[in-house]
Parts: C-alpha cells; structure tokens; sequence
C-alpha cells in the first residue's frame, strides 16, 4: 500500500489525510461489524487500495449525497407550497421570497404591528354590508381593491390574524374564490409567530398596484336557493359553525336563534386546541365523521354571516375534501325571508 500512495504521488495528485483517514476508518468499522469471511474479504480491499480510485469514489458518493438533500430540500419546499395552511416554522423559511406576499385580514388598527412585508387587507374591506353585513363584494370591485394593494393572484399568498382565525379563513376564502392560485392560512396565526419569535414590524409595507387576475370558482359559493335545493339531498350536508347555543335556539341574541332545517352543528372554536392552532388532523377527520360530512358529500357550510364558517371551510379543505361551498348570505339573509322554516 505505501508504493502504491508513493506512485500516487507522483503524478501530481495530492490524497488528503482526511480521504485516507476516511478510508482507514470505514475499513475498521467493516472489519468490527462484520464475520470473519467478510472481514478478511474487507482487508483484501484495504491492501488493494487505489487511491485515485478512492478519490473518485468520495466525489461520487458526495454527489449522490448532495443531490439528495438536493431533492429532500426541494421536497419539503414543494409540501409546503401545496397545502391550504402553513405552521409558523414553515413560513419563517419562505416568508421573505420573492413569490410570497404576506396578507393582515383583521380589523384595520391590528396592522399596527404585523409580519415583516405583510399588506393590510382586512377581511371587512372585501365585503358589502346590505342586506345583511359580509356579503362578498363584487369579483371585480374585489380585484380592484386587492390590485391596488399590490396583491397578486399568480404568488403564494399566506394570510393571517390576530389569532381568531375567523378573519384570515375569511380572507382565504374569498382569494380561493376570486381564483388565486395558492392560497394558504397561518396556523394559530399572529400568536403562533411570536412564538416562535419571527420577525415583526411598526414599518408600514411598501405597495406597488398590480392587475389581480380574476378567475372565478363559483363552486366554492352557495346561494339561498343551493341550500333550498339541498335539503333533504343525502349527497349534501349542511353545516352550522356557529356556537351549540345559537344552533339549538338558546342564546339571548334574537337574529341568532335556531338554525336552518336539516342542518348540522359543528362549532368553529372547537375546531382549535388552546393554543388556537387547528386540532391534529385524525381528530379533526373524526369529528367531521362523526357529524356525517364525509369527503363523497357536497358540503354547503354557514354561520351568521359567512366569516366563522370560512374556518370551518379551511379545516375542511386541510382535509382535502373535495366538494365545499359557502352560504354567503349565511343565517342572517336566510331569516330575512318569512317563508324560510328555522329549527331549533
């Protein structure tokens, strides 16, 4: 071996002490783990060891390494761009890239501290309020307004609030509406980013308008007249994500009281864990299942005005179920009509 690491070094080729060591060191390990037939097998390697052979062995096994974690890296990337919500820990890795705009949905004074290069778009801003309140506005007014705040429908738009949840599935919804791309939810929102200490800011965004390029889904939006349409249907369920109280016609709130026929009760705020993050996903699954929503159903989903049901909406779709619509008009529009029955 020492004349053949001479004749190697003189060609000019240098084998490093690391390479060498390296070599040593797997040898040992293979003579230690192994019988003793394989063991004297890997001697007979060590005694007929090519240096320059050994070189190229290193230089093909990084490359493999390399182009692994290479394919792992963008792996994890791809995952992350294709789900409907996004952990805090996954959006401190992608939050600063040039395709990710960053979206406030709360009420306008809680933008006062917010995600570093997040746009303010409360969810209200997107909404008329007659009839009744958080109808959504007009596609093309709504690209107006979006466009002008310099969101674009072709990026990775991520959304967020104060932790309500609420607000941000709100904001989800109505993109995922207008026909943006990639749409996701920060999972338990602004307080799940603090706690991870990410990088926050007083600094108002910069904004430069784009055009937002309307592509309407007009399957995600039920009207008066689907619900109607879907009663007693047993490929449709109705769902109710307001409060037990509200649904079964005890609470105090008049405008609140009871629910529509047929439908049943999932109440948005059981939907999180104290810590305001969406519950573990087999859990979730059971809870829609043992409701009756299942993933073959048409499911139609409301709450007083379309923005609580917006969550149950995006728990739904973390799900990946097919098939979801939101009542807009919600409980308020449909006590609006006399002829409507309500139970409770």
């Amino acid at each position: 071996m020492t004349k053949q690491i001479l004749c190697f070094a003189a060609t000019g080729k240098q084998l490093t002490f690391v390479s060498f060591t390296l070599f040593s060191f797997k040898c040992i390990l293979l003579i230690l783990r192994r019988n003793v037939r394989d063991a004297s097998f890997n001697m007979t390697l060590l005694k007929t060891f090519n240096p320059l052979n050994f070189q190229n062995y290193l230089q093909m096994k990084f490359f493999k390494t390399s182009s692994f974690l290479l394919s792992l890296s963008l792996f994890a990337v791809s995952t992350i761009f294709a789900q409907n919500l996004i952990s805090a820990e996954e959006l401190a890795k992608i939050y600063d890239k040039e395709n990710v705009q960053i979206i406030w949905a709360g009420p306008n004074d809680g933008y006062r501290i917010h995600i570093k290069g997040a746009i303010n778009m409360p969810y209200n801003e997107l909404c008329n309020h007659e009839p009744v309140k958080n109808l959504v506005k007009n596609p093309d007014e709504m690209a107006q307004i979006l466009g002008a705040k310099g969101i674009s429908a072709d990026k990775t738009l991520i959304v967020y609030d104060d932790g309500i949840g609420k607000h941000a599935a709100r904001v989800c919804w109505t993109l995922k509406y207008l026909g943006a791309k990639d749409v996701k939810m920060l999972d338990g929102n602004l307080p799940a980013w603090k706690k991870i200490r990410g990088y926050i800011t007083v600094a108002p965004t910069k904004i430069s308008p784009v055009i937002f390029n309307v592509s309407l889904d007009k399957n995600l939006l039920a009207t008066m007249d689907d619900v109607k349409d879907a009663m007693g249907e047993t490929s449709t369920i109705i769902v109710d994500a307001r409060p037990a109280e509200d649904f079964s016609g005890t609470t105090e709130t008049k405008d609140q009281t009871g629910h529509i026929p047929g439908a049943v009760n999932v109440d948005f705020e059981k939907l999180k864990d104290s810590n305001g993050l969406l519950i573990p996903k087999e859990v979730l699954k059971t809870t829609f299942e043992n409701k009756g929503i299942t993933p073959d159903k048409t499911i139609i989903i409301y709450c007083n005005s379309g923005v609580r049901a917006s969550y149950v909406f995006m728990a739904l779709k973390k799900l990946n179920y097919p098939n979801i619509k939101i009542y807009d008009g919600s409980f308020l529009e449909w006590k609006l009509d006399a002829n409507n029955k309500v139970e409770a």
